[in-house]
């Protein structure tokens, strides 16, 4: 197809009027709701942990040997339903009985509950870094590397996930923060001691945007965007942010930084819900950015499909860039490497949310065909603002032609 000249339309943007406050009755209301919320949460991760204690003991004095069950987390054991729209963790378990061989680890398990019905009682929490140095107060439950304490961190979340309950639930938080976040948007952040709620205004960051923090349970949201895009790469988040393209659109934008951390994917999912905002993905035209990036926002991945009901977000639609996007607008590609092949061949062969939908097989077999890949920033051959004047309003004006 021939190439497509270079842009010369400006971008207009007019001032929008900011969303409506929200008055401090609804504020606290809110605020209580969510701690209230949050308070039958904390009563069932403790009852869930004392239950399991219990059993332990019980089984002991029995004179038996207790044993704890765990979800298998491997693409194997996952299921997809286009109805859930999101992975589910299969029936296959795998059993932890104690033994002499795996006393210490059995060990260690019991300590890191007990450990989270004590934060979760003092309304306390802890990184993954933070749990394993305390551990070194067990003797000879204590973990000798990190990657031991988040076996055992991941094991204990995927048995109390079947009942619904989450890490961070459990007060595990991670250690990475979330995105960022620019445009149409007031996060209320009340403080988690005095309630005194924190009004920020995602359009009053100049240069920069709001990061996301660590949990997200307590915000609430003030918007009237139209939807929210979720960006892969920094580079082009921050070229729209700068540029003002959440004001000339009227959206959130949400940058993913890559596959997009547990904090992101679980902000993009409540501000959806609660403000009931369309979620597009703008990601790069290769493997990695669909099967990975995309494909775990929007349905999970198959060794936490035990978090998916919290964490993904089956509302995502993918905006591009797409296979026939390479060709319409005729982009600098690179060629695919062999990991790139690979990973695409194993989508089509392994994964049950390609094997759902034949649009996407499509697609995937087209790039394989072509040989190639190409990234978001590659629009910048028709112009640095390519991508805000010509690109994107064209994408969203046809939202039901974006992939699923």
């Amino acid at each position: 197809m021939a190439a497509r000249k270079k842009a010369t339309r400006k971008n207009t943007t007019r001032k929008k009027a900011a969303p409506k406050k929200t008055s401090e009755a609804e504020i606290q209301k809110k605020v209580q709701e969510v701690r209230k919320r949050n308070a039958k949460l904390d009563a069932l991760t403790v009852d869930l942990i004392k239950e399991t204690a219990k059993g332990v003991h019980q089984r002991i004095n029995r004179q038996g040997k207790p044993d704890l069950h765990f979800p298998i987390r491997s693409l194997k054991n996952v299921s997809y339903s286009q109805k859930k729209g999101y992975f589910e963790i299969g029936r296959q378990k795998k059993t932890r009985t104690l033994t002499v061989n795996t006393v210490k680890s059995f060990a260690q398990t019991l300590r890191m509950m007990g450990l989270s019905k004590e934060m979760v009682e003092s309304n306390d929490f802890a990184t993954k870094r933070d749990a394993y140095y305390q551990s070194k107060n067990w003797e000879d439950a204590r973990f000798d590397e990190q990657s031991e304490s988040d076996a055992v961190m991941d094991d204990i979340e995927a048995m109390f996930s079947i009942r619904g309950v989450s890490r961070e639930q459990l007060r595990f938080v991670p250690d990475e923060h979330g995105g960022a976040v620019a445009g149409n948007l007031v996060v209320l952040d009340p403080d988690r001691e005095t309630g005194e709620v924190e009004r920020i205004d995602c359009t009053r960051f100049g240069s920069g945007a709001y990061s996301i923090p660590s949990t997200v349970e307590h915000l609430s949201f003030e918007t009237d965007a139209k939807f929210i895009l979720a960006i892969e790469t920094g580079g082009i988040f921050q070229r729209l942010q700068s540029h003002k393209f959440w004001q000339s659109s009227n959206c959130i934008l949400v940058s993913l930084a890559g596959v997009p951390t547990r904090a992101t994917r679980r902000f993009i999912r409540k501000l959806s819900d609660e403000c009931k905002l369309p979620v597009y993905a703008f990601v790069d035209c290769d493997p990695y950015g669909i099967s990975n990036i995309y494909r775990t926002l929007k349905v999970g991945s198959g060794n936490a499909a035990h978090l998916s009901q919290f964490f993904c977000v089956p509302q995502a639609r993918y905006l591009g860039v797409t296979p026939a996007d390479i060709r319409e607008y005729d982009l600098p590609t690179h060629p695919l490497h062999d990991v790139d092949i690979k990973r695409a061949r194993d989508a089509l062969k392994n994964d049950p949310f390609f094997q759902a939908h034949k649009p996407w097989q499509k697609a995937l077999n087209d790039l394989l065909k072509m040989g190639v890949r190409a990234e978001q920033q590659a629009l910048a051959k028709w112009g640095l603002n390519y991508v805000i004047e010509e690109y994107l309003p064209r994408k969203l004006a046809n939202p039901s032609q974006f992939l699923p």
